[in-house]
C-alpha cells in the first residue's frame, strides 16, 4: 500500500468555541466535506465513500442526500471510543482505494459540544439516575474517575513519577501549541499567548494539568479527501501519499481499571513497531509531527513510545526547546494542534500533517519529507499514520 493512496484535498469549517456556532454540527460536517473537495479541484459528485470514527450522527445516508452524491461504493468507522480513531480512518480509507472498493473517499470528523454534550463534562454518557453502575464504568464512575481529565491525571501522574518527568515538560506542550496558534488565523487561541506565569497561575483541573494542560471543547469540522496518488497528482495540489499507516494493541492493551501489564501508557509501542517497519524509515528521519493533545501528558508518554526519546531522557529533551518552531529538532502541532487550533477531535491534526507536506502550513518546517500524525494517546487501539512527498 506504500504511497498507492494519497490526499488530494483538506478543508474545515469555521471553528466556534462551544457553543457558539450558528450552524449545527451536521452542518459543520457538510461544510467542511464541501471544501476539501473544492481544495482538491473535485465535485461533490466524484465522492463515492465516506469514512468518520465515533460519529453516528453524521451518517452517510444523510451526508449523500445533502450533498447531492450521486452512488456511494464504500462507508466505513473504527471501533475505538475516541480520537484515538483519527488516524485509523484514514488508514480504513487508504486501504479502500488501494483495494479499488471506491475513487474518492471523503475521511471527515465534525464535533458540536455545544450542541450534544461536552466530552469533558464529569461522568459523559453516565446517566446519574441510574442506581448501578455496569462494564467498565463501574471500575471508575464509584471511585470518581468522572472526567477524562481525571483518567489521564493517573497515568501521566505515574509516568512522570517513573521517569522524572516535571511540570516543565507539560508546560512546554501547552506552549508550543499556543505559540504556534499565534500564526494561524483559523486558529481560536490565535492572539492569546501564554507565558510561564499563565500557565502556573491557571487554576488546577486534574493534578498535575492545569487549565491550559486541557484541550477546549469546540464546535467544528475537518475533512481530507483521498484517492488514488496518480489521479491526485493531476489535481489542483498534487498528491501526499500515505506511506504507511498502524494500529493496535499490545496483549491486554487498554482494558478496564488500569488493569494492563504495561501501565501507564499511552498505547502506542506496538503501534510504533509496526509503522516504522511498514515504512522502512525511523523517528529520526521525521521532521515534524502532530500529537493529539486531549491533555499534555499522554502527549509526552506517546513521544516516547513512537521513539523520539527515551522515557528516562525525555524531560532533558524536551525542555531543551525540542518541540519548539521552528528550530526545535521536532516541531509539533503547529497548526496550534487541539489546545491552540480547536478540539475537533483531533482531526485538525490530519490536516495540518498534510498542509506541512504541501508547504502551506503557518509554522511550516522547511523541507520537511516526512509529516506524521499521532491519534489519541492514552485511549486504546492507537492509531498513526505517515505522510510524505510524492
Amino acid at each position: 500500500m506504500h504511497r498507492q493512496a494519497a490526499v488530494a484535498g483538506v478543508g474545515e469549517s469555521e471553528f466556534f468555541k462551544r457553543g457558539g456556532s450558528s450552524e449545527t454540527e451536521f452542518q459543520l460536517a457538510c461544510k467542511a466535506i464541501r471544501r476539501a473537495v473544492e481544495d482538491a479541484g473535485l465535485a461533490l459528485s466524484d465522492v463515492d465513500g465516506i469514512v468518520s470514527y465515533m460519529d453516528s450522527r453524521n451518517d452517510p445516508v444523510r451526508l449523500s442526500a445533502t450533498l447531492g452524491i450521486p452512488r456511494l461504493e464504500f462507508t466505513g468507522q473504527t471501533f475505538g471510543g475516541g480520537g484515538n480513531g483519527a488516524a485509523s480512518a484514514v488508514m480504513i480509507a487508504d486501504a479502500a482505494i488501494c483495494a479499488g472498493y471506491a475513487e474518492t473517499i471523503v475521511v471527515f470528523r465534525a464535533l458540536a459540544q455545544g450542541q450534544f454534550g461536552r466530552f469533558g463534562q464529569a461522568g459523559y454518557g453516565f446517566s446519574p439516575g441510574r442506581k448501578t453502575v455496569s462494564g467498565p464504568q463501574a471500575f471508575s464512575i464509584p471511585y470518581g474517575l468522572m472526567s477524562a481529565a481525571q483518567i489521564n491525571a493517573v497515568q501521566s501522574v505515574r509516568f512522570m513519577h517513573e521517569h522524572g518527568v516535571t511540570q516543565d515538560s507539560l508546560f512546554e506542550v501547552a506552549f508550543v501549541a499556543y505559540d504556534n496558534a499565534q500564526r494561524n488565523p483559523r486558529a481560536l487561541r490565535n492572539g492569546s499567548p501564554i507565558t510561564r506565569e499563565d500557565y502556573d497561575e491557571s487554576r488546577w483541573i486534574a493534578r498535575p494539568f492545569h487549565l491550559f494542560d486541557c484541550c477546549p471543547e469546540n464546535d467544528g469540522a475537518s475533512a481530507i479527501v483521498v484517492t488514488s496518488r496518480e489521479r491526485a497528482r493531476d489535481l489542483r495540489h498534487g498528491a501526499v501519499p500515505i506511506l504507511a499507516g498502524a494500529q493496535g494493541l499490545e496483549p491486554r492493551g487498554g482494558v478496564t481499571g488500569f488493569n494492563e501489564p504495561p501501565f501507564p501508557t499511552a498505547h502506542f509501542r506496538h503501534v510504533a513497531e509496526s509503522l516504522w517497519k511498514r515504512a522502512g524509515v525511523g523517528p529520526k528521519d521525521v521532521a515534524v509531527a502532530q500529537f493529539y493533545e486531549n491533555f499534555t501528558g499522554p502527549v509526552l508518554m506517546a513521544i516516547s513510545e513512537m521513539g523520539f526519546s527515551p522515557p528516562d531522557e525525555l524531560e532533558k529533551w524536551v525542555t531543551s526547546g525540542a518541540l519548539r518552531w521552528p528550530d526545535g529538532e521536532l516541531p509539533i502541532n503547529t497548526s496550534g494542534g487541539n489546545l491552540g487550533e480547536a478540539y475537533i477531535h483531533g482531526f485538525g491534526l490530519v490536516n495540518e500533517a498534510v498542509r506541512q507536506i504541501r508547504g502551506e502550513s503557518t509554522s511550516q518546517v522547511e523541507g520537511a519529507e516526512l509529516s506524521l500524525m499521532v491519534a489519541g494517546p492514552g485511549y486504546a487501539p492507537g492509531s498513526a499514520v505517515l505522510f510524505c512527498r510524492d
